[in-house]
């Protein structure tokens, strides 16, 4: 549970139809195993104490009545186990008869959930046998108790600050307007859906959809435990497809044909890091204006109530997967498809602005490393759909003091190969003559001998576009935005910037992409030298004919960093849980103190910097995480790291 991690468990069964004694036996066999192993909240399927499909045999009283014998005895066995566990079984009140969800913790009955919507299209259909549930709770008397019974149920945690779960059964996700979408808006961030859904050719693709959607317009967790093997197979097919899914993403999934126990780890910060962020998003207040002695029970302002239940604290052992490269898409179906949208956008961006200008010039200096070639391969895009001629893009070579021969070659070929514009101004005069009206000895390579260089190709950018009546086009990417690492008023100015909400690490993506598809062999040449050169600013002369300067050996491997960023801005992490991630992604990669190092050095940065991003040209965004001011990112250029900071430094 620590960092909001929550162990769940799907748990299906092999049942006998109508053998509850079997059943309950096999049901706290599997609570027992699935609690040893962490497990918090632990789902069993529909009418799993009887089978669902038990048909006529619901209106015999021995049934019902060794239905909930069972229902004591697993009370009985989860005594002791912190945990939410949840079963299914008929139950009758007032004479009618409910499809229902048990819900038990330490031994205590904590509520029942009826089912809301019952199927008349196959052969076990429910509403020959059961009443369809209502929203409203009220409280039924069970061995002494009073018990609430109804849909508006949230159980919430006092150990784990703001878990809130709900139930729903099988066909309610089916309908329309499911229960969970009440749930959710009443706060519920998991929801548990007890099921039998009977097997069918497309069935279980159409079944995943549906809970990973679910799970994504909610915000939510889903858990869903159906019915498999053990029931009747008279007309139909069970196949106790379990799955786990978390904001749209499915963690796990048993497959088809299976019984036994399915885990997954949800985190519970990253759901409530997503409300946050969603304002559209409304979740109910908690008004107590009814409360059962000593259930922690209370009614809110939406009509749900409210059931606390306790949780031992302890570290949940991650097994979900973290993606080291949370920005760049995988398999490359995915990527080719993501990739080509991404330039699209970034094309559309520029090309909006220049048909609004009506300008039809643009200039970009081109260095031979990755973001300049990206922006220019943005820029012919733009182009090609303006139906204008590449010639009209000016591409600025501006060799210097660090300038290798490997990466002046790619610049030039590439322009060539584009059809744009190449022009060569070289600034090293210029830039010994500023030294010398500066006072500064050119011997010394500091920050103002790397500087001065910057400044003076942006110098010159902006009037060869003066000149053009055209637009100079940024070439720097987000992760350099989010360190700083951009000269104010050098490379961190433009008239627009099509690579600023682009990382690093999709940059040489984006590249690889378009030297795989773009048919041109020279080109596809040089994109992949230009790929496999080192990132550098080439501020410093060159040792033996090398780049001496690699950005990643004085701020870090981008791929580190971009990890960061992603956590950091998409869910607000706390440093110690992107610490603790960054070491599961990474393992093996880096050490721990080699990502602990770095992460210091991305949260200095990122604060001290925020000053140069305040400032930055317009650009589009073409993900989840962007820095703009104007929207994305509105933090103050004053604000303190030492929270955070500290944070680290007890690690």
């Amino acid at each position: 549970m620590q960092d909001g991690f929550l162990k769940v468990a799907a748990l299906t069964p092999k049942i006998k139809v109508a053998e509850c004694i079997y059943n309950t036996e096999i049901i706290c066999e599997m609570m027992e195993e699935a609690y040893g192993k962490g497990a918090k909240i632990l789902v069993f399927p529909e009418l799993c104490i009887t089978g669902y499909t038990c048909q006529d045999l619901f209106w015999q009283e021995k049934l019902l009545t060794e239905a909930r014998e069972g229902l004591k005895k697993i009370l009985v066995s989860s005594r002791g186990k912190k945990a939410l566990i949840f079963v299914g079984l008929p139950w009758e009140v007032d004479g009618k008869l409910y499809n229902t969800a048990a819900v038990c913790s330490d031994g205590r009955l904590l509520g029942l959930v009826p089912k809301r919507y019952l199927p008349n299209y196959n052969e076990f259909y429910e509403a020959r046998h059961f009443c369809p549930g209502q929203e409203a709770v009220t409280f039924l008397e069970v061995d002494g108790c009073q018990i609430p019974f109804g849909m508006n149920q949230l159980f919430t945690c006092r150990q784990m600050e703001g878990l809130a779960v709900a139930a729903e059964l099988c066909e309610d996700l089916w309908v329309p307007c499911p229960p969970s979408t009440y749930h959710a808006m009443a706060g519920a961030n998991v929801i548990v859906n007890l099921s039998a859904s009977d097997a069918g050719t497309g069935k279980s693709a159409y079944r995943t959809s549906l809970v990973s959607s679910q799970s994504a317009r909610l915000l939510c967790g889903y858990v869903y435990a159906s019915a498999g093997e053990g029931e009747s197979s008279q007309d139909l097919v069970f196949s106790g497809h379990n799955l786990i899914a978390e904001n749209g993403t499915v963690l796990a999934s048993s497959g088809r044909f299976t019984t036994g126990i399915l885990y997954g780890e949800l985190d519970i910060r990253r759901l409530r890091a997503e409300r946050r962020r969603m304002t559209t998003f409304g979740c109910g207040g908690f008004d107590l204006d009814r409360a059962a002695a000593g259930h922690g029970m209370g009614r809110d302002g939406k009509g749900y109530v409210r059931t606390n239940f306790e949780l031992e604290l302890e570290e949940t052992k991650l097994t979900r997967y973290f993606d080291p490269r949370p920005f760049v898409p995988s398999g490359k179906a995915d990527r080719d498809k993501r990739c080509e949208e991404i330039l699209m956008i970034q094309a559309m961006g520029l090309k909006k602005r220049l048909e609004h200008i009506n300008c039809k010039n643009i200039v970009v200096g081109i260095s031979g490393g990755l973001d300049s070639t990206l922006a220019l391969l943005v820029m012919v895009k733009a182009f090609d759909m303006l139906g204008l001629p590449h010639e009209n893009i000016t591409a600025v070579t501006m060799p210097c003091f660090g300038t290798t021969s490997r990466t002046y070659n790619n610049a030039c070929q590439m322009t060539r190969t584009l059809g744009a514009t190449l022009r060569e101004v070289n600034i090293k005069e210029a830039v010994n003559i500023h030294f010398r009206d500066i006072g500064h000895d050119s011997s010394v390579q500091d920050v103002t001998y790397e500087n001065c260089q910057a400044r003076e190709r942006t110098q010159i950018l902006m009037d060869i576009a003066n000149q053009k009546n055209g637009l100079v086009i940024g070439t720097g990417d987000m992760s350099e935005l989010a360190l700083g690492w951009a000269t104010y008023n050098g490379d961190h100015m433009s008239m627009y910037a099509v690579n600023c909400s682009v990382p690093k690490t999709l940059v040489r993506h984006l590249v690889r992409y378009y030297a795989d598809t773009c048919g041109d062999e020279a080109l596809s040449r040089v994109l992949l030298d230009v790929l496999d050169t080192p990132v550098s600013p080439e501020l410093l002369p060159p040792k033996d004919g090398e780049i001496a300067q690699k950005t990643e050996d004085l701020v870090g491997p981008y791929e580190l960093h971009d990890f960061f960023l992603y956590y950091v801005l998409r869910f607000g992490f706390a440093p110690a849980k992107i610490y603790r991630i960054a070491k599961l992604a990474f393992a093996g990669v880096y050490t721990d103190e080699f990502i602990l190092k770095w992460l210091k050095t991305f949260y200095w940065r990122f604060f001290a910097q925020q000053f140069k991003r305040s400032c930055i040209p317009d650009g589009p965004k073409v993900g989840s995480v962007a820095l703009s001011p104007r929207g994305d990112l509105r933090m103050p250029s004053d604000a303190c790291v030492r929270i955070w900071r500290e944070e680290l430094d007890r690690m």
